[in-house]
């Protein structure tokens, strides 16, 4: 009995012959009068490989007959030139088992299916074309960035999923607590008495791993975190996730420049690697897209980033003579209609945005000398907008305490992360990517639930 194949490894193969095994499901059963034909899929490639089943099989009338989309079958067979158009090699069987039925109810059939049909059956759509390759895609993704920061001395840090620091100040996270909803305990002030949960005070999942990271770095130097993050942002929109995956690298000694330099090699080196790893998955997304993904995936691995600062962007826009949704003006922060315009039509490649107004970017950020701005950056890319953000972090121990105040936030909850200013502070900086918004990008597909494999978002935490 031959070992079992990949379909992907079948179908690379420099010739036909030899006795072959696969294992997958059907994504069509074609029965003919005397022949069936079955599309086996094992979500190793965009494409099945055809075997072809004839009434010689010991099954055949009683089983082989029967398949239909969505079986499962081990089939053994030899691997020969096919003559149908369209595809190189078939299987002709010698064996077919049959592992798995269907019932009459199965929802994938041999046509396309919406998007929006497959998000109801997320058990079910990695099965399809275009949900494995998006798959495969972040697969690949992922394999990259971890090599990227390897290659270069990175440690990867496993920053906490529970935390009692809100990363960004806005209060929008999740909370995490063994309390009885319908009766907790109760302070002598009528307030939740958190003294009494599981971590004595109130615990969140994280909204960014950065804080942590910071702490990496101001002890190993360059770090990076790669995990699952949360925000309770009631964002119904195609570019918004409650759980969702963030890269976030941090650097000791090191500056907005440095930051942004990291940031491009970073952002063009990641798309570089999956235009190598993936050239049959983005083939067939650039067919979704019209013919021009692939070519838009290498102008941004090919481009040096055009870079300029916050108010340079706002003169721009308000110059444009463009009419935009919401309203330019300098202290109001930049929307997704303003990142395109200034990506897409103002320098055709991505933008690297810094120096924004201190009022509308987060505490930790550091005041430029003018203190009206800090050392923020923004990775703007084409189709998207922003892709990616940073900044240098603010090293001074009493500027950031005055900004943690001028925030609303409490010095007391922070109490730590002023201690790192106090103890052997150094400049330092981090960016950090959305994974799903990165695959997304890099498949060209509209919708965000579509690149994760479980979406999690405003009234939905199915499968």
């Amino acid at each position: 009995m031959a070992e079992p194949s990949r379909v992907r490894d079948l179908l690379g193969r420099q010739s036909a012959g030899g006795e072959v095994r696969v294992r997958g499901w059907l994504r069509s059963a074609r029965h003919a009068k005397a022949v069936s034909f079955l599309d086996v899929s094992d979500g190793s490639c965009v494409g099945g490989v055809q075997v072809v089943g004839a009434p010689g099989l010991s099954n055949y009338e009683a089983e082989v007959r029967k398949l239909r989309t969505g079986c499962a079958v081990i089939a053994e067979g030899e691997l020969v030139e096919s003559p149908a158009r369209g595809q190189r090699y078939e299987i002709q069987a010698s064996r077919i088992e049959v592992v798995g039925w269907v019932g009459d109810d199965y929802p994938l059939q041999k046509k396309r299916h919406s998007f929006e049909f497959l998000r109801e059956i997320a058990h079910l759509r990695p099965r399809t074309r275009s949900i494995g390759a998006v798959l495969r895609v972040r697969n690949a993704a992922a394999m990259a960035i971890h090599e990227f920061f390897q290659e270069r001395g990175f440690m990867y840090l496993h920053t906490p999923i529970i935390t009692t620091s809100d990363a960004e100040g806005a209060g929008e996270m999740f909370r995490v607590s063994t309390l009885d909803p319908a009766s907790p305990p109760r302070t002598p002030a009528g307030e939740v008495d958190f003294t009494s949960d599981f971590f004595g005070k109130p615990a969140h999942l994280t909204v960014s791993g950065q804080l942590e990271s910071e702490i990496g770095a101001l002890a190993l130097g360059d770090v990076y975190t790669f995990g699952p993050t949360f925000r309770a942002e009631n964002s119904n929109t195609p570019r918004h996730l409650a759980e969702f995956w963030m890269v976030e690298p941090e650097m000791a000694f090191c500056d907005l420049r440095g930051n942004a330099d990291l940031a491009e090699s970073f952002l063009r080196g990641l798309i570089a690697s999956v235009l190598e790893r993936c050239p049959e998955e983005l083939e067939f997304f650039d067919g979704l897209a019209d013919g021009n993904l692939i070519d838009a995936l290498r102008h941004i691995a090919e481009s040096p980033f055009e870079r300029l600062d916050y108010s340079e962007a706002v003169e721009i826009l308000e110059r444009s003579g463009q009419s935009f949704e919401f309203p330019v003006a300098w202290g109001n922060d930049l929307q997704s209609e303003h990142e395109r315009y200034l990506s897409e039509r103002h320098v055709g490649r991505p933008l690297i945005v810094t120096d924004y107004p201190k009022d509308i970017k987060a505490f930790y950020m550091y005041v430029n000398d003018d203190g009206r701005t800090v050392r923020a950056m923004d990775v703007l890319v084409p189709r998207v907008g922003e892709i990616i953000g940073g900044s240098q972090r603010e090293d001074r121990a009493e500027v950031l305490e005055r900004r943690i105040t001028d925030c609303g936030l409490s010095p007391a909850d922070y109490a730590w992360y002023l201690d790192l200013r106090r103890h052997g502070s150094v400049p330092h900086a981090g960016f950090g990517l959305g994974f799903e918004r990165a695959v997304q990008l890099i498949t060209g597909l509209a919708n965000i639930r579509d690149v994760a494999p479980f979406p999690r978002v405003p009234g939905y935490a199915d499968f």
